[in-house]
């Protein structure tokens, strides 16, 4: 069985994309097992193409308001986990003086990737899937929940 943290941050570049995804994915996944929060290195509004692929699955981040590390109001996770390079820079720096683990999971930036709506999109599908593969082999479901 394995141990799951009591809190976790995700955290990359701007908090629009990625981390507001596996924020979602983990909170779907576990509810109110794991506090789950995420943040970004700098500010920007939630990606329209994020909230559109979260929603194909059933997850609505529509509301979610990025924050910065400057934002939180709490800096007490079991975990935290960058995204990006940028990210984890912030997240070594924020943990200096904590008992906190820190694990880089390097995601692609569906936005570098360009073409049709349609090519874009599958770009934002595969940074959700890769994220939902990789959150339940870190964080697995106890034996006879779905996901």
């Amino acid at each position: 069985m394995v141990r799951l943290p009591s809190s976790v941050l995700f955290a990359c570049t701007f908090n629009a994309i990625r981390s507001p995804m596996a924020e979602a994915l983990l909170r779907h996944l576990h509810g109110r097992q794991i506090y789950v929060d995420s943040v970004g290195v700098r500010d920007a509004e939630i990606d329209p193409f994020a909230v559109a692929v979260m929603d194909e699955i059933g997850i609505d981040i529509g509301k979610h308001r990025a924050k910065t590390f400057e934002d939180l109001e709490d800096t007490s996770f079991d975990l935290v986990v960058s995204l990006s390079p940028e990210a984890q820079h912030s997240a070594v720096e924020l943990t200096r003086t904590m008992a906190c683990e820190v694990e880089f999971w390097p995601t692609l930036d569906p936005t570098a990737v360009e073409g049709s709506r349609e090519e874009m999109l599958g770009a934002y599908r595969l940074v959700r899937d890769q994220l939902r593969k990789r959150i339940l082999e870190r964080f697995p479901l106890a034996p006879g929940r779905g996901g």
